[in-house]
């Protein structure tokens, strides 16, 4: 049965050595070490795609259950989950795109029992300004909150109602869901508060351990698998430049959005991702296209003219979709992403792009089955 998944955000994976991958946490869940073991092994299988708040929102509508433009446009549910826990810091009930969290705990959670993969992004309010995740007028922020910093201890306040969130996800049977979470993204830019611009490579490699740290050592955090997602980079040493060490990774992964008026997306692309191939190997990790896309996909050929040959070839485990930083910025100004355009999309490909994306993607194994060691993968046809 061929499907179609709504994309922005894909993942590649490193070829397994001849031991068992393990986590950078060595008290990870068994369901955590099954996920990890099959990041790796799902570069000899296939793909897997997926779409951020499928379950939430899309073209027209908004949180109207059981309904997924992914499921609308190709038949099926993605097998990759995106979700985002902005605002969760502030002891909000709400995250900075509006969603209620205990509504995005019952959605990952039902997503799980499918069978798919959950990915989980936090945009942290700045702990000096209170202003966004996007203020980034100082270069004081990241140092503020590191041990001995001014908001050290409202940092701590962040780190536990994280933990509370993710130590609350569990299956039906109790089981905690395991999820794929990346912090402090897109630091080769200046977008953020924590970017290159805005901390040292120094502080923030501190601030991704001491964040590891607290939640698995601290808090008792199992069920995560933790995900290095640099914007635009220029070569592998700028990639490392700010990387925290293997012990505190398990996934490298790139942002990187098509934009054409700023980069070419296939010359880049397929430049930053042979890099990342190779770092994989290096480091023994998984990797992770976490998050791409055009805005609005004015190109119905765009996934097999421009994606495909950006992503063939190396070892792609999963790819989900998301918005882009300006649908992002708009929610800050209380523009709703249920009207984002990017996802009209899921109406056109039914009309003009369906069987030509469509003819992409087989499933390879049961989205019903969410045993430890299977997740529901999507086979990209060579």
């Amino acid at each position: 049965m061929n499907k179609l998944l709504f994309i922005v955000f894909a993942a590649f994976s490193a070829a397994c050595s001849d031991t068992t991958p393990l986590p950078a946490d060595p008290q990870a869940t068994p369901e955590t070490q099954a996920l990890y073991r099959n990041l790796f092994r799902i570069a000899d299988e296939g793909v897997m795609f997926g779409h951020q708040d499928d379950a939430l929102y899309g073209h027209d509508w908004k949180y109207e259950e059981g309904r997924s433009d992914v499921r609308e446009c190709c038949g099926d549910y993605p097998a990759v989950f995106g979700w985002e826990l902005g605002g969760l810091e502030t002891g909000a009930d709400r995250s900075i795109d509006d969603v209620p969290f205990a509504e995005i705990t019952r959605l990952l959670c039902a997503a799980y029992g499918r069978g798919a993969v959950n990915t989980v992004s936090w945009h942290p309010q700045n702990p000096e300004s209170g202003a966004s995740a996007w203020d980034g007028k100082t270069s004081t922020a990241v140092s503020s909150i590191l041990p001995g910093g001014a908001n050290h201890a409202q940092f701590r306040l962040w780190l536990d109602r994280l933990a509370g969130f993710f130590v609350g996800l569990k299956s039906a049977d109790g089981t905690c869901v395991p999820v794929l979470f990346r912090p402090f993204h897109e630091h080769t830019g200046s977008g953020f508060w924590w970017g290159e611009a805005q901390c040292t490579p120094d502080e923030y490699k501190a601030l991704w351990r001491f964040t590891v740290e607290y939640l698995r050592d601290v808090k008792g955090v199992h069920n995560l698998l933790y995900v290095y997602s640099p914007d635009l980079y220029r070569d592998a040493e700028h990639y490392t430049e700010r990387y925290p060490g293997d012990e505190w990774v398990d996934v490298l992964g790139l942002d990187a959005y098509h934009r054409p008026q700023d980069w070419d997306f296939l010359s880049g692309g397929e430049r930053m991702l042979s890099t990342l191939q190779r770092l994989g190997h290096e480091h023994g990790k998984p990797t992770a296209f976490t998050e791409t896309g055009l805005e609005g996909i004015p190109d119905t050929a765009w996934w097999t003219r421009r994606l495909l040959p950006v992503i063939r070839g190396k070892g792609l485990s999963y790819v989900a979709g998301t918005q882009t930083e300006k649908n992002l910025r708009e929610a800050f100004s209380g523009e709703s992403q249920a009207r984002n355009k990017y996802t009209y999309f899921a109406s056109k490909a039914k009309k003009e792009g369906f069987e030509q994306i469509s003819a992409l993607f087989l499933i390879i194994s049961s989205p019903h089955n969410h045993m430890p060691d299977r997740h529901v993968l999507f086979c990209l046809k060579r």
